[in-house]
């Protein structure tokens, strides 16, 4: 795979200068041939504009795409284009490693004190803290997730950069006593150039938890962000710029499509380690490649289909409130939703009952900016069709449909929160999947009964409990096969708490300390005591 030098950029824009647009329709987004200006402004609904950088950030400079490729992005709330971006392909993805591993061999970044890197953290949370409001907008126009939700992401967004950065002098090695004949001990070092891979569910959430563990351990990175979701990244990247928060091509963010742009990054010859979150289907595929290419180091946060359980002991409003953000949260496209309720017998038909009237009249479900709503739109067309076609598969099954699974009738990927009772464990909506706002409810007896239901599963990314027993709830945490166990909450993140999933839920962690080990490798150092005089 060839190298392109950082020279040939401005001639080759030059050369293309005169190409006519081609408009081209693939996954979802029009994409095109054409000089696009590196920054351009967008209105918010309430007339604010802000300006939206659309190049590349290779280098700590925007740039056009070697083709001079665009695609549009979409709002899924209106269905209206927003912007164009420059769409990145493998010379970018060339370029943009070359300057990585320029700035790790050359510009200080991975043998400087950790301290200093801490503080380039800490600048970033300062940056994005003073721009928070903008931030949390562009990720709602983007996204389509609710202005609360977007604004919550923000302010742990900012949580994990100074959480990762208190961490970076503390990421030590040990001296190891093997006798007086020899000094032994053992160093963390960087990785090198790590490639990054982040989904459209939680842009700038993925953002700041994959850059900040790779970059305070001395290492550089190139992202790649998702097709539907590029802009509140690069926008973030235009305050690292502005503010010359790290050395150039220390960070490199390139938008464009997985097939192209995130399988040059897997098999590129020069990256060390590749992050992913997305479906466990992707994950497969990219460790495969990763271990083709270089053996690259692989961490995968994947999918999951996480059981929420209720014990006739529960906090009947406390339970409820957690149920409902465990799955209407984010538009129910989060990897972790609870998205298999368990409620036990006892309390089974007077709970679902106060459910299914809280989904109804208390899920406000529309326009994402206005601030009382809780559920935005669907991230994307394709999305919305997947719900459906379960929704459809789920009535197939003999599932009973207590509220919900319609599309509402206004512009926007909008559906109405659903809720399926009288499902069987081997039912598709109970096993695989959805990524949207439906939940399948459940009836169960015993302890024995609700862990072998909560653990028939091949994902294992976070669980919840419901219950005012502390012996009950320490028992079933024990026995549960996930990452993580909410208890008398549900999707709570902070960000000293690891998070993570078992069996096809992926490897790795993310935030707390645990994530550091993901981006640095043990040198151990053996020396012979020479004998004195």
């Amino acid at each position: 795979m060839g190298f392109l030098g950082l020279s040939t950029v401005k001639a080759v824009q030059s050369s293309l200068k005169q190409s006519k647009p081609v408009a081209l329709r693939a996954m979802g987004s029009v994409r095109h041939y054409s000089d696009l200006p590196l920054s351009i402004p967008v209105t918010f609904p309430n007339g604010e504009s802000y300006q939206q950088p659309t190049g590349l950030f290779i280098n700590n400079e925007f740039v056009a795409s070697r083709e001079r490729k665009t695609f549009e992005v979409f709002s899924p709330s209106t269905e209206d284009v927003i912007a164009e971006v420059y769409e990145s392909r493998e010379q970018d993805v060339n370029l943009a490693v070359e300057a990585a591993e320029k700035a790790f061999e050359e510009s200080g970044w991975s043998t400087d004190d950790p301290a200093r890197r801490g503080a380039a953290l800490y600048k970033l949370a300062e940056a994005m803290e003073e721009h928070a409001d903008t931030i949390a907008a562009i990720e709602t126009l983007d996204n389509g997730k609710s202005i609360s939700n977007s604004k919550g992401d923000v302010a742990l967004s900012i949580g994990v950069l100074r959480s990762t950065a208190g961490f970076a002098d503390k990421l030590t090695g040990q001296v190891i006593e093997t006798g007086e004949d020899h000094f032994t001990f053992t160093r963390k070092e960087p990785l090198g150039v790590c490639g990054q891979i982040i989904p459209w569910n939680f842009p700038l959430l993925m953002f700041t938890w994959k850059i900040a563990p790779a970059l305070v351990t001395g290492n550089t990175v190139v992202m790649k962000t998702s097709e539907t979701t590029p802009l509140s990244a690069l926008y973030v990247c235009n305050l690292i710029r502005e503010r010359n928060i790290f050395p150039p091509g220390v960070l490199n963010v390139l938008s464009g499509f997985g097939k192209i742009t995130g399988n040059a990054l897997t098999e590129h010859p020069t990256i060390k380690k590749i992050a992913f979150t997305g479906s466990t289907a992707t994950g497969k595929a990219i460790m495969k490649r990763c271990a083709e290419s270089n053996l690259k180091k692989v961490t995968l946060e994947l999918g999951g289909k996480s059981p929420h359980i209720v014990f006739d002991d529960a906090n009947v409003e406390v339970a409820l409130k957690a149920i409902v953000s465990g799955i209407y949260y984010n538009s129910g496209e989060v990897c972790c939703a609870g998205s298999r309720l368990y409620v036990q017998e006892g309390i089974y038909d007077e709970f679902v009952a106060k459910f299914v009237e809280y989904s109804e009249k208390h899920v406000k479900v529309g326009d994402p900016f206005d601030p009382e709503t809780v559920q935005g739109a669907q991230n994307s067309i394709n999305q919305l069709d997947k719900i459906l076609k379960y929704i459809k598969i789920g009535e197939d099954e003999g599932a009973s449909l207590l509220c919900g699974g319609e599309r509402l009738p206004e512009k926007g990927y909008f559906i109405k929160p659903t809720i399926f009772g009288e499902v069987k464990e081997n039912m598709r909506i109970v096993r695989e999947e959805i990524f949207g706002p439906v939940i399948t409810v459940s009836k169960f007896s015993t302890v024995d009964e609700v862990v072998k239901m909560a653990n028939n599963s091949d994902y294992g990314l976070a669980a919840g409990i419901q219950s005012t027993d502390v012996n009950k709830i320490i028992n079933v945490s024990r026995r549960l096969r996930a990452g993580t166990v909410w208890v008398n909450t549900y999707n709570d993140f902070h960000p000293m708490v690891p998070f993570g999933g078992y069996n096809q839920s992926g490897m790795g962690r993310e935030m707390g300390e645990e994530v550091l080990h993901n981006y640095t490798q043990v040198k151990s150092v053996r020396m012979g005591i020479l004998p004195t005089a």
